[in-house]
Parts: structure tokens; C-alpha cells; sequence
């Protein structure tokens, strides 16, 4: 299974993981890393490469982080170009939510790609709008 590093602004990344955990149990391979405020791209960068040497990535590495553009995001594409500009071995997926990581943690190994596609569904999926039944639907159920 590829690792997986959560990284997100203040301590999101962590809290998705609990509650992960708090559902599916304890995970191996995972890691959350936070930028807390005054941090830099650069500290964000070492945090990440922290997290790397103590995973298992000879399947790859998922980063799944919170916002498009953000500096959780771009230090995780930072990462991603230093390693090698034409590796498929690293994927990198922004939105990251709890449908999304519940989805990911129980896939077995299969490509980069197919997580980040298996992610990106589950993240848009796991996205609902309540709306109210009518009163005589409610009835029929």
C-alpha cells in the first residue's frame, strides 16, 4: 500500500486521522503534518521529507491536502519535482476530507493514479445537501 501524508493548514491533518481511526482503527504507513502559523513552504518542505523517511514508500506516496494552492499544497508539489519531474510514484490531491481518506485507507495496492482518481471520487461523493422530504413521502417510507 502507498503511504499517505495528510498536510494541511493548523491541525486539520491531525484531526482527520483521529477521526479515521476512530472509525476504521488504528492505520500503519499514514502520516499527518501541520503548518502552524509563521511557518514557511521551505519548514513545511522538511516536515514532509521528515515524514517520508519514516514511511514505507516503495509503493509511493499520496499527499492529500486542503486547499488547492495552498502551502501545505505546494510544498507537497515541491517534494514531487524534486524527486523526479516524470515519476508516477507520487500523487498529490487537494479537498481532503474524511469520505476521502476512509476511501483510500482501505484500498489495497494498486497505482498512484488510481488512488488519486479513487480520492477525487470519494471526495465529491462524500459531499451532500440535505434537503426535506415532502410530509406525505415521509409517510410512504
Amino acid at each position: 500500500m502507498a503511504a499517505i501524508i495528510i498536510g494541511t493548514h493548523g491541525k486539520l491533518s491531525e484531526a482527520l486521522l483521529r477521526s479515521c481511526e476512530m472509525i476504521c482503527g488504528p492505520r500503519e504507513n499514514i502520516a499527518a503534518v501541520t503548518l502552524e502559523p509563521g511557518e514557511s513552504v521551505e519548514g513545511l518542505v522538511e516536515k514532509y521529507q521528515a515524514a517520508l523517511r519514516n514511511l514505507d514508500v516503495k509503493d509511493g506516496v499520496l499527499f492529500m491536502t486542503d486547499l488547492l494552492g495552498g502551502s501545505p499544497y505546494n510544498a507537497a508539489c515541491r517534494i514531487a519535482m524534486e524527486v523526479d519531474a516524470e515519476a508516477d510514484n507520487i500523487g498529490i490531491i487537494t479537498g481532503a476530507n474524511l469520505p476521502m481518506l476512509l476511501e483510500v485507507l482501505n484500498l489495497g495496492n494498486i497505482k498512484i493514479k488510481e488512488y488519486v482518481e479513487v480520492a477525487q471520487t470519494a471526495g465529491k461523493q462524500g459531499i451532500q445537501v440535505f434537503e426535506r422530504l415532502n410530509t406525505n413521502e415521509v409517510e410512504d417510507l
